[in-house]
């Protein structure tokens, strides 16, 4: 392993939680939010009336849950870019949706739906969730339930729902590149692959014995954050235990420099990593082994992501408005026609909308 420490930070009261944003990372400090670049250095800082509970951010926006409040930040200077949407009760968590928009899940048991903008579209009941897991598609979320089992709802104008399984999982990852880290109600971890309906793939793995309180994927493959503060990669511990029968301290599986190196983490890029105490001092690690290969991948995807948002991506995304045009389903039409940039027929369609069109 050569992960290191590239620079620490120390926010200035305790942390309540950590977002990765454009490289950096977007940290909640007391009432502050500062955005920090990924190489320490702080792009803005402002603050908030009430504490930031929970964060995620896409490319130029930043969602924050306070207190009962849904907020929107821009990622340049930290402006608000709605002036905010609250629910009784308040929000548990929240998650960007592919292709623009966001998802939140409240405590009275519904998941709602906001356009890119912040603009309430609609609710869908699904009782109370522990988190939200990730989305497999536009459509098909994956959450955890208070249970601890997994669910999938297809969030169409007929909204749906199933359980995936009626295993209970004690903590499951964020769904990264379509994989998943879960703990068993054993103690034991294992990784799958879902899908909609089930599991492609689900295996244990064997020789991990660890508290997980985070997991993300890296480029060298899982990063484990366990209970005690310590940070364990799965693939090298894999190699250990295939040479040595078991896992050890002294072995490369696990980072060492420090006796607790957080209660937080999150991914910022395939080759760095953030952790982060409750008292405020933040890491951020990188492998230069990875670099290379991680440029080379950006390169790569940014291509295929251009020549599909040209071609085929748009002409099945303006398939689908289309269709949901045709169905009545307005909401899923006009989110979809925003992705493709169509101002005029979001417009005609908020039109219809308010004129009893759905």
């Amino acid at each position: 392993m050569t992960w290191s420490i590239q620079w620490s930070w120390q926010a200035p009261q305790r942390v309540a939680t950590i977002a990765a944003c454009e490289g950096g990372v977007v940290v909640s400090s007391g009432l502050d939010v500062v955005m920090l670049e990924g190489n320490g250095d702080v792009r803005w800082s402002i603050e908030l009336p009430f504490k930031v509970h929970a964060a995620a951010a896409v490319q130029g926006t930043v969602g924050v849950l306070a207190a009962h409040a849904f907020y929107l930040l821009g990622t340049q200077q930290g402006e608000f870019v709605h002036e905010g949407r609250t629910t009784p009760g308040g929000f548990l968590d929240l998650l960007p949706r592919p292709g623009g928009g966001w998802v939140l899940a409240c405590r009275r048991g519904q998941l709602h739906l906001f356009s890119a903008e912040g603009r309430g579209l609609r609710r869908m009941e699904s009782g109370l969730v522990r988190r939200l897991v990730g989305w497999f598609d536009r459509e098909h979320l994956l959450w955890q339930d208070m249970e601890g089992r997994l669910c999938c709802g297809r969030l169409t104008g007929d909204d749906r729902m199933r359980r995936l399984d009626e295993r209970p999982w004690s903590w499951v990852s964020a769904l990264h590149q379509g994989k998943l880290l879960l703990q068993g109600s054993d103690g034991g971890l294992w990784e799958g692959i879902p899908h909609p309906f089930g599991w492609d793939q689900l295996e244990r793995i064997e020789g991990a014995s660890m508290e997980p309180m985070a997991g993300v994927r890296a480029g060298d493959g899982w990063w484990v954050l366990g209970i005690e503060g310590r940070l364990t990669a799965l693939s090298a511990l894999d190699a250990s235990v295939e040479a040595d029968g078991e896992g050890s301290e002294g072995d490369p599986s696990v980072l060492t420099g420090a006796p607790h190196f957080g209660d937080l983490l999150v991914l910022c890029t395939p080759d760095s990593m953030m952790t982060c105490t409750r008292d405020g001092l933040l890491r951020q690690w990188s492998a230069p082994h990875l670099h290379d290969a991680e440029r080379q991948g950006r390169y790569k995807a940014a291509a295929e992501a251009a020549l599909a948002r040209d071609w085929d991506e748009r002409r099945a995304l303006f398939t689908r408005a289309r269709d949901a045009e045709d169905l009545g389903k307005l909401s899923m039409a006009i989110e979809l026609y925003e992705a493709l940039g169509r101002t005029v027929d979001v417009k005609r369609l908020l039109r219809r909308q308010k004129e009893g069109g759905e």
